[in-house]
């Protein structure tokens, strides 16, 4: 049974084990994949350096998802059946961030001769490997220096959705 969204968050937090994260995850949903990212309560022991902290922050990123996989796996089966998404899981650790199994979605594009040496001088660079690692670079620095504008379409697409839920059966 595929069910809209709306009330993922609930879901989650009525179904994650207490203890997991500390506040709220951050759950994040399109059409093909619900992304769920919690932060791992903070590192009680002092590091020399960024670059120690950084390792021992990964490396307890890496022991909560090897402690937590079995329960993860049964989670996401639960949703998927309940959203007809895939569910990726990540965990945050102070400055470091990592995320598991996330979907890579094949987008069919047609694009023209100016956007296809826009992606092969990224290519040529070595910015990205290949034109479709390019297209996603491209397309994380548009929402990287774009996130206010996109935030407020996606919120006018919220009201729209509600009105139209309000409106007239067919």
């Amino acid at each position: 049974m595929t069910r809209h969204a709306e009330d993922v968050e609930a879901w989650f937090s009525g179904r994650l084990p207490e203890g997991w994260f500390t506040g709220k995850p951050e759950i994040t949903v399109d059409r093909e994949e619900i992304l769920l990212v919690g932060s791992l309560p903070a590192l009680t022991d002092d590091y020399p350096d960024e670059a120690a902290t950084a390792a021992a922050e990964a490396g307890r990123i890496a022991r909560w998802r090897e402690e937590t996989r079995e329960r993860r796996i049964e989670i996401a089966r639960q949703a998927e059946h309940r959203y007809g998404r895939k569910v990726a899981w990540g965990a945050r650790q102070g400055g470091t961030e990592e995320l598991f199994t996330t979907l890579s979605v094949p987008v069919m594009t047609r694009l023209r001769q100016p956007e296809r040496r826009t992606l092969d001088t990224l290519v040529d660079a070595g910015v990205a490997r290949s034109r479709s690692d390019a297209l996603a670079w491209a397309v994380r620095l548009v929402g990287k220096h774009a996130e206010e504008w996109l935030t407020d379409l996606r919120s006018a697409m919220t009201k729209v959705e509600d009105l139209r839920t309000q409106g007239p059966d067919r």
